[in-house]
């Protein structure tokens, strides 16, 4: 994920902060302590315990506990996401990395279709986790209660351990509304792809989520709340992103690359001038070309790379000086979705279609969708 930081591996997983998540601890920390005594007197009346307030709202304390009281929740969360990726390791789905950021977490995993029988122990898994913090350090709190001696220093455990213990229970819960892609959205996805095909539960899952975005965004509105509608923009694309994902893998699951290439394929040679370039794409209307030497495809060239070009070289340069040479091919027998993944994970449009040495096509994101819209009527 951009903008994220490694900090370690879990079991083969690669850990990562995103930026997000150094901005909102500080927020959350501010957050807690100017709410400390509303908090207390909220412990007090769910857990049903004394809270020694002394040493807890002296000076700054009440901001050095929001901290570690932040910190803590995020530890939680990030078992809730080992938690969904143990489960999927189990189903031989592999993990690219877990990233705390803002919101929580989120584990990504290799893209496919899904599986119900594997979604919804996976989905269960993380609120569940959630919950069995919620309960220890609720145990924590209470064995502090009864066994610490009675000072300041107990009344601070029995808070953070009490405040940890509400708010995990609290994610518990919130991850459970069927809001997909949420946990409980999920949930039930799963549970209808039982009941129908996948592409039809994951609609009626997605609008669902979209149902609860828009009502987070209204709420959010009328209460001058920007965490609810952050939340209500990430669920909403989510389930609209979930949705076409799920959509392009059930269209696409037998779709080789040979059936939907461009061919034959118009190629440039490695000598040819950029104004010439310009004018073949004007022509063709095509913005990227393969690059040929003496018969063999060695690059590609694409609107993008001449506007990289200087103006003041252009005239000067050749399709050599400015191509990728590094040229991403795939046979005519590769399934669309291997080219998709491509297309995604290098941020290019098109795709060279090679059999042996010969170039015999060329893939873009416009025939790939051109494929969904017809096998989607």
């Amino acid at each position: 994920m951009d903008s994220s930081l490694r900090i370690g591996s879990l079991f083969g997983i690669p850990v990562q902060l995103h930026v997000t998540f150094l901005l909102v601890i500080p927020l959350f920390a501010w957050i807690i302590g100017i709410q400390i005594l509303p908090t207390i007197a909220l412990l007090s009346e769910v857990f049903g315990v004394q809270v020694d307030s002394t040493l807890i709202t002296r000076g700054s304390m009440p901001f050095i506990l929001g901290g570690i009281t932040s910190l803590g929740l995020f530890f939680g969360v990030f078992l809730h996401e080992v938690a969904h990726s143990l489960i999927a390791m189990r189903s031989g789905i592999r993990i690219v990395s877990i990233t705390l950021l803002m919101f929580g977490g989120i584990s990504s995993m290799e893209e496919g279709e899904p599986d119900p029988a594997v979604e919804l122990p996976m989905a269960l898994a993380g609120p569940f986790t959630s919950l069995a913090a919620g309960l220890i350090a609720a145990g924590l709190m209470y064995l502090a209660n009864a066994f610490v001696t009675p000072s300041p220093v107990t009344g601070v455990l029995v808070f953070v351990f009490g405040y940890l213990a509400l708010l995990n229970v609290m994610l518990f819960a919130f991850n459970l509304i069927p809001a997909f892609p949420m946990d409980g959205g999920r949930v039930l996805r799963a549970w209808l792809a039982t009941r129908m095909p996948l592409s039809r539960a994951t609609r009626i899952a997605a609008t669902i989520g979209k149902v609860f975005a828009v009502a987070f965004g209204i709420i959010g509105l009328i209460l001058i709340n920007p965490f609810l509608l952050l939340i209500a923009f990430f669920i909403y694309t989510g389930a609209s992103q979930e949705f076409s994902i799920v959509r392009y893998n059930v269209l696409l699951r037998d779709v080789t690359v040979g059936e939907v290439m461009s061919t034959p394929v118009k190629t440039i040679p490695a000598n040819m001038p950029l104004g010439e370039i310009l004018k073949e794409m004007y022509t063709s209307k095509h913005l990227g070309f393969p690059v040929v030497d003496h018969g063999a495809p060695v690059g590609m060239v694409t609107l993008a790379d001449i506007h990289r070009a200087p103006p003041i070289d252009r005239d000067a340069m050749q399709a050599r000086d400015i191509m990728t040479r590094h040229l991403v091919t795939l046979p005519p027998g590769a399934l669309v979705l291997e080219a998709m993944k491509i297309m995604a994970a290098k941020d290019i449009g098109r795709v060279v279609v090679v059999e042996g040495d010969a170039l015999v096509g060329v893939v873009t994101r416009t025939d790939i969708m051109k494929v969904v819209e017809i096998r989607d009527t």
